[in-house]
């Protein structure tokens, strides 16, 4: 998708071992509260694009890792407030109940909403295990800032702006089954690690237990072979000697 580069580009822009991990008030106040007042983002690294528009894994980024962007909200109806969550091979279908994100520093206040995405059509769509956590702001608080003046956008069409843009982090939830076949993977990587280690034999030791075995099982056959040999000696003696007597 050469379109979509400029994702790369903006991900190169973080030094060498830097991973984009922020949290929760960090992507609401720092992030989407930033580009809804039109104020310069801290890092330049969330494309902007419209979600809905393509199925999870479509769209841009690594889809082995979290991805985060800016979308449009884009009302299903005319003259509803109801978002169009539907795309070509299915659609994102909000559970569980939204969880409030607040900052007592400028009495802002944002929205975390978590969405699941199902392939085909209801009534017989199945659930998949793509998620998203889409963001919202509900009030951007205190306009004014220290390092930053309010611009004619920021100060007129704050509402508009809020109204208008959300940040989403989309990502695959691992299943207990691949989490339980990647440590069984590890263990037998671990084993294999080990039997391909080189082993150290004490040799002379090895040699001398050899020579003891053979010693001894040559000791126990001689013993047994000159006992039977005395015991037919001693026989042979005892009947000699009641012959002579006999005769």
């Amino acid at each position: 998708m050469d379109k979509f580069n400029f994702l790369r580009e903006g991900m190169m822009k973080l030094p060498p071992g830097f991973r984009f991990q922020p949290t929760d008030e960090e992507l609401v106040f720092e992030y989407l509260k930033r580009k809804v007042l039109s104020w310069p983002l801290p890092a330049s690294i969330i494309p902007e694009i419209n979600v809905f528009k393509f199925d999870p894994w479509d769209l841009p980024g690594d889809i082995e890792q979290e991805r985060y962007f800016f979308s449009n909200k884009e009302a299903k109806y005319p003259n509803g407030n109801r978002i169009n969550r539907a795309t070509a091979s299915g659609f994102w279908k909000a559970t569980g109940v939204d969880r409030q994100i607040g900052s007592s520093k400028n009495q802002a206040m944002g929205m975390k909403k978590t969405l699941v995405f199902y392939r085909g059509k209801n009534p017989h769509a199945s659930k998949t295990d793509w998620i998203m956590h889409e963001y919202r702001l509900v009030s951007v608080g205190n306009i004014a800032c220290n390092n930053f003046q309010p611009t004619k956008n920021s100060s007129q069409n704050s509402s508009e702006q809020i109204e208008k843009w959300v940040l989403c982090r989309i990502f695959m939830k691992k299943r207990n089954s691949e989490i339980n076949q990647a440590c069984k993977d590890e263990r037998i990587e671990n084993v294999a690690v080990m039997s391909h280690q080189p082993r150290f034999f004490d040799f002379l030791t090895r040699e001398k237990i050899v020579f003891d075995s053979v010693s001894s099982s040559s000791s126990s056959s001689s013993s047994s072979i000159i006992t039977e040999v005395s015991s037919n000696g001693e026989d042979l003696g005892e009947e000699s000697s009641s012959t002579r007597n006999f005769f």
